[in-house]
């Protein structure tokens, strides 16, 4: 059988004596399986301490999200007071690429899909947000909001590289990491475009990258300790609860459905021992 889920926190119930790790530390962590009330880790870097300040929901949902939107905006060659476009900028992906582009002192326009995720993004620290269901021709405010020039940077995790062209700076940089909102055909892009603009398309995967190349995963979260230590990366949690196992399908359709701003937990219903509850 298979197990379902990559993301979850909890605490340690039993580790190897040279594993670094021992009963009873708070910990959070990527794996797939991570839908059950206890996981079996191998030896690897998908395990990581939790920051003092952080509790279990927080912790929860970063796994996946906060190391690739960091590790992409360092292949974009990002920069303090450049202007970086953040697509879905209230979701899981979204949430940390603006926490982290605003901490590295640049401006941050992002998009969504309703004045409430817009407000989820102005809270993460955008400097404006823009509601693509009321301006269908997003990309005009885009431009509005930056004189013209447009954005140095697009971070892009639903697949709107096409339309995100003609509002990038010249010699702006495009990044892809995922294609959320396409559900059939992949989206054509307008390559003259890129050519006239001089633009870079960089497709970025976490998970591959840190098979082909496990020293970049080092630094991610290298750079990435100080981030959350200090507070400039905050936890984004929707604020429906879901308790139990039976609750992840309603999570998942809440999902679906769009609902969910962050990143959805749940909270596993029993607790192991005298710990804290598990979450996923």
């Amino acid at each position: 059988p298979f197990i379902l889920g990559l993301e979850f926190s909890g605490v340690i119930v039993s580790a190897p004596s040279d594993s670094g790790f021992r009963p009873g530390d708070r910990v959070f962590g990527g794996h797939t399986g991570s839908y059950s009330e206890y996981i079996c880790l191998p030896r690897s870097d998908s395990l990581h301490r939790m920051p003092a300040k952080w509790t279990f929901p927080q912790a929860a949902g970063l796994a996946a999200t906060l190391p690739v939107s960091f590790a992409a905006l360092m292949q974009a060659g990002i920069k303090a007071g450049q202007t970086v476009l953040v697509h879905a900028a209230a979701g899981g992906l979204g949430t940390m690429a603006v926490q982290i582009a605003t901490a590295l002192g640049c401006r941050v326009i992002g998009t969504a899909g309703s004045q409430a995720k817009c407000t989820v993004a102005t809270r993460c620290g955008a400097h404006a947000c823009v509601n693509y269901l009321e301006h269908t021709a997003w990309w005009e405010q885009v431009l509005e909001l930056t004189d013209g020039k447009g954005a140095d940077i697009v971070f892009d995790p639903v697949g709107l590289v096409d339309p995100s062209l003609k509002c990038i700076a010249h010699r702006g940089k495009v990044l892809v990491v995922g294609f959320a909102g396409i559900q059939d055909n992949m989206e054509r892009v307008a390559m003259n475009r890129v050519l006239l603009k001089q633009v870079s398309l960089i497709g970025y995967r976490y998970g591959e990258s840190s098979r082909r190349y496990p020293q970049e995963q080092k630094a991610t979260w290298d750079g990435l300790q100080p981030l959350m230590e200090s507070g400039s990366i905050r936890p984004v949690v929707y604020d429906t609860h879901y308790c139990g196992l039976n609750s992840v399908s309603r999570a998942l359709r809440d999902m679906v459905d769009r609902k969910i701003w962050g990143k959805a937990v749940v909270t596993l219903d029993e607790p192991l021992g005298d710990s804290p509850l598990a979450r996923l």
